[in-house]
This record gives C-alpha cells, structure tokens and sequence, in this order.
C-alpha cells in the first residue's frame, strides 16, 4: 500500500477541490496515510498571490481533521514550495514556523516565467528550454535547502509546445546528474510522480531512467504522489509503481513524520 504525498486541495489556487472530498475518497480507495501538500509559491509572475494561502487556516483545518479522521486515515500535513533562488530564506522561515511532516521543493518558474505559458518558450528552441529548466534546478540548489524532496524534476515535459510526450535523457544526462549528486549531497529525496501517466506522457515524473540514475548515484529517499488536484486523480496509476520502483533498484519507499524519513519496505 503506497501513500500518496502529492495532494492539493481548495488551498491552491488550482484546484477546487476541499479537503474532506479528498479525504473521503482516499477511504473510499482504502488508502492508510495521505500528505495534503498545497502550493506556496511566493512571487509567482503576473499574480504573486494566486499560489500562496493563509497557512493558520490550513494548519487549523488540516489539524482538525487529523483529529476526526484519526480512526480511518492517517493525514500527514505538507506544503509544495514553489523554489526561486531569491525565496531561500523566506522559505526556510516558514519552514521554521510551523510543524510540518513534509515539504516538496518544486520549480514552476524559471526566469520569472513558467512553462505552462507560451511565453517561457518565446525565443527557444525546445532544446534549449528544457536544458534552461534543469540549470535552473541547481540554481535553486545552491539557495534553497529546507524541503524533504524535490518534485517532479522534469515538469517542463509536460508544456512543451510542440506537445511532444517525450524526451531524451541522454541529451540532459549530464545536468540531469549533476542535479542528482547535488541533492543527495545535501540529503535530499526525490518522488515518484505519477502525475506524467495523467498527461499522457506513458512515464511517470520524472521518467525512470533519471528515478535508477538517482538511486545508482547512492540516492536512497523516494517518495510516491499523483500530484492530485481533483478526487479521480488521488493515488492514479498507484498499480505501475511497485514494478517502477522495483526495476529502478528500490526495495522501498519513505513515508514522513515531522521531517523525519521512515522507509516503508516494497
């Protein structure tokens, strides 16, 4: 039984979905533990509040549920930054001020753009935004520290404008890899997204041969997440993982409880 720590609700400014519809529908897919991981991204362009959220609130519903689901579903409480080099001690502030049991680092914008947005691409060639997102990665790297995992490390995959559904990983390796040593330098996991099977791309994200580069460079943290924003998206495709995870030389997957890593044998 996988948990999925990859869940937003109607605390980010995408999705609508409340709480305890996800909560209600994780039990109704018998799921055991979940993350709720909202979206903080701090000076998003254009609309620097769309992805950010009254954290007092979250915390008091998402504690008070805790309570109330306690007997049926065990709810870990989490927060996906949005990473910018200039956010490294905002984020590692907020990180300080409340108890969570989890947090994603994510980049959504690079250069003040996100590639979802056709703007981001203006002027590039599909080669050269892809490999701008990942040296933007270890940009954040070097100002960003305090989160538990990295998130969908290659999510500019799914805006590409030619809407190609694949890539190839030779053509990045190297940046690739040298984001891969860089966080297990600093201890840092990766996910298991299974959000990229939801957009068609027939890989999870990131795709495997980055999740078995990060684990023959000695990477030991992995956690699974849909990356769901509505009911039908909670735990999707959650029956390719084991066989991902398995070929990719896990022989586990972390679960996290105040920061804290705990292994969960496959």
């Amino acid at each position: 039984m996988f948990y999925d720590y990859h869940i937003h609700t109607q605390f980010s400014g995408d999705s609508d979905t409340p709480v305890r519809a996800m909560l209600d529908h994780a039990i109704l897919l018998g799921r055991k533990e979940i993350c709720i991981t909202d979206h903080m991204d701090y000076d998003y362009p254009d609309h620097p509040n769309l992805f950010t959220f009254d954290i007092e609130e979250y915390f008091s519903t998402l504690s008070a549920l805790q309570k109330e689901y306690s007997s049926t579903l065990t709810i870990k409480i989490g927060i996906e930054y949005g990473l910018m080099p200039h956010l490294g001690e905002r984020l590692k502030l907020l990180a300080s001020s409340y108890p969570f049991d989890f947090i994603i680092g994510s980049s959504h914008v690079v250069d003040h753009m996100d590639p979802y947005y056709l703007a981001y691409w203006e002027g590039k060639t599909e080669e050269d935004g892809i490999l701008r997102y990942f040296q933007s990665i270890l940009e954040n790297l070097d100002s960003c520290f305090d989160f538990d995992v990295y998130g969908h490390i290659d999510y500019i995959i799914r805006y590409l404008p030619s809407k190609k559904k694949s890539y190839s990983y030779e053509l990045y390796q190297t940046i690739i890899e040298q984001c891969l040593k860089k966080l297990i330098s600093m201890g840092k996991g990766i996910e298991l997204n299974t959000s990229g099977f939801r957009y068609e791309l027939n890989a999870p994200n990131p795709r495997v041969e980055i999740l078995k580069r990060y684990h023959e460079l000695g990477g030991e943290i992995i956690t699974v997440g849909s990356d769901g924003h509505k009911i039908e998206h909670l735990a999707y495709d959650f029956k390719r993982v084991k066989e991902i995870l398995t070929t990719c030389g896990f022989r586990y997957f972390t679960r996290f409880s105040q920061r804290k890593a705990e292994f969960i044998p496959l």
